[in-house]
């Protein structure tokens, strides 16, 4: 399978070249994973995934538009012509399959697991944690992509005190210690303030987590390409 990177850029205001656009994973120029930016309909995908209903995932929650191919995610909204997704869905090859997230506190969030040919990756979105119960989806994945929103341990985590759900980003380094053990390839997308503070020291930050669980950490960058193939 073929991934291009659309952006990487979480909901901050910093921005910094190859660093600006918002979510958006395009696969084999047929499945776009999140629509952070109109301007990504451009590339004429057939089919658009949804993580989750936050304007950096899906900008057309502050910016309607009339989209004209199926849009899928967690639950529906009156932003537009939503397809609520709770089972895999072919698109010609590839088997999407969503798997439920931890994230927000206000709206529904999922990952999404997409095959074709024996190949498989993980494309999380924001996150919190996967409930265990899940995790026998993940064995040998070729790639999982994921939340960069923050850098230190246990990432910010909140708590609703009416409904006690918790809500936010866990950290990188627990994302590293969750999915380690199911890939050797995890690539970083979803920047937070952290990241533009000094892109060359967030790089050898996670050379350094790299080393440290023998795990090859990719840092993404608007307009990365990868073929799974390549990555062995």
């Amino acid at each position: 399978m073929h991934i291009k990177v659309l952006g990487t850029r979480g909901e901050v205001e910093s921005s910094a070249p190859y660093h600006s656009k918002h979510s958006g994973v395009l696969v084999d120029e047929t499945i776009l994973l999140d629509l952070g930016e109109k301007e990504y309909l451009d590339y004429k995908p057939e089919c658009i995934f949804i993580t989750h209903l936050h304007p950096d995932h899906a900008f057309f929650v502050t910016e309607p538009a009339k989209i004209d191919i199926p849009v899928y995610a967690p639950e529906t909204s009156n932003t537009g012509h939503i397809i609520a997704i709770a089972d895999s869905i072919e698109v010609n090859t590839h088997l999407v399959t969503p798997v439920p997230t931890h994230h927000s506190k206000k709206v529904k969030s999922v990952a999404y697991l997409v095959e074709r040919d024996g190949q498989k990756f993980l494309y999380t979105g924001d996150v919190i944690w996967i409930n265990k119960e899940y995790h026998h989806l993940f064995t040998d994945l070729s790639l999982v992509i994921t939340d960069g929103s923050y850098i230190r341990k246990g990432g910010l985590i909140k708590k609703d005190k009416e409904t006690g759900r918790l809500y936010g980003h866990t950290g990188i380094p627990n994302l590293v210690d969750l999915f380690k053990s199911f890939t050797q390839h995890i690539l970083f997308l979803h920047f937070g303030n952290w990241f533009y503070d000094g892109i060359s020291t967030a790089r050898k930050k996670f050379s350094q987590i790299s080393e440290n669980n023998g795990v090859n950490i990719l840092v993404g960058y608007d307009g990365m390409e990868i073929n799974l193939n390549d990555l062995g």
